[in-house]
């Protein structure tokens, strides 16, 4: 069994200095305002919301009230993943999650949000 987990681990290919977000999903940082969250199959937006968000969090100590937006353009392409930003200069324009009641409309979601709606534990062998 340890040589299997072995095999598979060197096998699956991760990005140097990739984190793991408590969904289950590999986020590495680009830069020092930009976050990837890397492509994962039957994975929703707000998935990749809350591994960045998670990421911001525990990795780099964002606070709860740090504002997020996503900075790669939708559509995202078939196989490729999403990139979140700190900066507002950097956020794509209409890329950002609909978003009702009081608060700043700017497509931003704070990174407590992001955590605290978004993120949901995943059973493994267990899709919903």
């Amino acid at each position: 069994m340890r040589l299997v987990l072995l095999v598979l681990m060197m096998i699956l290919p991760l990005p140097a200095a990739a984190f793991t977000a408590q969904n289950g999903m590999t986020v590495v940082r680009q830069s020092q305002t930009e976050i990837e969250v890397i492509y994962r199959a039957r994975r929703v937006d707000t998935d990749y919301w809350c591994a960045a968000g998670d990421f911001a969090q525990r990795a780099l100590g964002y606070s709860n009230k740090t504002p997020m937006w996503r900075a790669s353009p939708k559509p995202r392409r078939a196989g490729q993943g999403i990139i979140f930003t700190i900066d507002p200069a950097k956020k794509a324009p209409g890329a950002g999650l609909s978003q009702f009641g009081s608060g700043p409309h700017d497509g931003s979601v704070t990174i407590g949000m992001a955590v605290g709606s978004y993120c949901r534990i995943t059973m493994p062998f267990w899709h919903d």
